[in-house]
């Protein structure tokens, strides 16, 4: 963790991510989706009205990589960021490997040059994207269809007893 800091309230986290980007956009529904707790907060800094001078942040240091905000206002940025909202999502497992301290150089690095070319990226991957959006548009649509006198269990919460 930044700061070295064990003890810091982190959730709920606020994601500040570019809805824009379309491969930032796939990866923050999907962490959306698994979001049951509510631990996570996405924030679309390409939104009109966005202001990061709230938070203390500009602009071009926002859009330049994922930022967090903890709760107990700690900003964070980068592969730190993607670490504790997988945590949130009950995936850490995933990108446990980048916090190990023989690879956390690399990961954060990699993540760096990523970030920078996220949008030629999201061209590239274009189709690919549009698949997966297609997919997980039939897949919600399926789960939409099985749910009866809305008694379905949406999100680990059965509709009928709230």
């Amino acid at each position: 963790m930044t700061g070295g800091t064990v003890n810091r309230t982190i959730y709920p986290l606020t994601l500040f991510y570019d809805a824009a980007c379309p491969v930032c956009s796939l990866e923050m529904d999907h962490l959306r989706e698994r979001n049951r707790d509510e631990r996570l907060v996405f924030v679309n800094i390409a939104a009109p009205g966005f202001d990061p001078a709230i938070y203390g942040v500009s602009y071009a240091d926002m859009d330049a990589e994922i930022h967090g905000l903890c709760a107990d206002g700690t900003m964070l940025r980068g592969v730190e960021v993607l670490r504790l909202a997988y945590d949130a999502a009950d995936l850490g497992w995933v990108l446990r490997p980048t916090g190990w301290t023989p690879l956390k150089p690399l990961f954060d690095a990699g993540y760096r040059v990523f970030a920078r070319h996220r949008r030629e990226i999201s061209r590239a991957a274009a189709p690919l994207i549009h698949a997966i959006r297609a997919a997980r548009a039939r897949r919600k649509a399926a789960e939409m269809r099985a749910c009866r006198n809305g008694a379905c269990d949406i999100h680990g919460h059965d509709r009928s007893t709230s």
